[in-house]
């Protein structure tokens, strides 16, 4: 029989799948990685769902495990970031600003590349993405502002 937190954490992976996938794939770049990320990440979460303290915080909890899993896949493929793997879909309509945003976030670390991706592609909170990285807000803040900085001086390059 299912206890509470295992079904709450059911219906947020169910409501969330798709959140799960888009930032899985932000990460990898590719299909099948997202869905074995958003898989894992998922088997992790129910196994594990007895260590979350408040109910309130599993949505933010599943977040974590999705960064932290994807991360840890680019790491045994012995990558930091992907580079250049397109989707079939660029070639046939390229669309070179988003190309150019995902070099540039490419070039940021993993922290600011999280939070960028957080904050503005999941439209998470300060407040979530800390709980998310185990960071407090003004951190967040700092590592957000640095990073928006870098991707500016960046575009101002590229447009020189």
């Amino acid at each position: 029989m299912k206890n509470r937190l295992e079904s709450e954490t059911e219906r947020v992976l169910l409501e969330n799948y798709e959140k799960y996938y888009r930032l899985a794939y932000s990460y990898v770049r590719s299909e099948q990685d997202a869905l074995d990320i958003v898989q894992e990440s998922a088997y992790k979460a129910i196994r594990d769902c007895g260590k979350v303290r408040e109910e309130r915080y599993i949505g933010t909890w599943i977040y974590r495990i999705v960064v932290n899993t994807a991360m840890d896949m680019l790491r045994r493929q012995g990558k930091e970031f992907p580079a250049e793997q397109e989707r079939q879909e660029d070639w046939v309509q390229p669309s070179y600003e988003r190309l150019e945003l995902e070099e540039i976030l490419n070039r940021l670390d993993g922290r600011e590349r999280t939070i960028v991706i957080l904050r503005y592609f999941q439209d998470m909170k300060l407040e979530e993405i800390g709980e998310v990285l185990g960071e407090n807000v003004n951190t967040v803040k700092t590592k957000l502002y640095r990073a928006l900085k870098k991707m500016r001086l960046e575009l101002e390059g590229g447009r020189r």
